[in-house]
């Protein structure tokens, strides 16, 4: 195990392994519960620089049309223009513009965020979980963060009014990335 005071033994290129990844997302429903979902299939790569973080970069896509929120009327629904259109907007893009060292365990990424068409910049704050050898000899590194975002900013703006007022779905969404990556020879 090595701690993130060990960097520069991070140096290199990595793929996200999706099938020991989460990308992930909560939103309030009917202001009473939080719906959890996920995007099923996704790939990204990320680029450690441990002697200067700052040089770290980060790319994430992922296929709307692989929405999972356990119930598929409502994937359905997510997958339509009234949320995501999966039509038109095949994905959602994280493209790392900066990158920082915040503490010895914790760090901060920002970069462009594009959803249904519209693009923002966000900083998620990422800690390091830990790096480890697999039983197969690959080095994989893991990281944890989340971000709120409001989905109106991305023109994903659907809602229905509650009869007790309020509305149906919230306009905050929390992002959740839960991060295994494997090292690239």
């Amino acid at each position: 195990m090595t701690t993130a005071t060990n960097l520069s033994e991070l140096t290199g290129d990595y793929v996200i392994d999706g099938s020991h990844s989460r990308i992930g997302f909560v939103a309030r429903h009917a202001m009473v519960t939080k719906v959890r979902g996920a995007f099923n299939e996704f790939d990204g790569k990320i680029s450690i620089d441990g002697d200067k973080p700052e040089n770290t970069t980060a790319q994430v896509t992922l296929k709307v049309a692989s929405i999972d929120t356990r119930n598929a009327q409502r994937d359905g629904h997510l997958a339509t223009n009234d949320f995501l259109d999966a039509e038109n907007h095949p994905e959602i893009t994280f493209v790392s513009t900066s990158a920082k060292q915040v503490d010895e365990d914790n760090f901060e990424i920002t970069g462009d965020l594009t959803i249904k068409g519209v693009t923002k910049s966000i900083s998620i704050p990422f800690a390091f979980e830990g790096v480890a050898i697999d039983p197969y000899g690959q080095t994989r590194v893991g990281f944890e963060g989340s971000h709120t975002i409001n989905r109106k900013d991305y023109g994903v703006t659907w809602n229905a009014a509650l009869e007790t007022g309020g509305v149906l779905v919230s306009e905050k969404v929390v992002l959740e990335f839960e991060i295994s990556a494997v090292k690239q020879a």
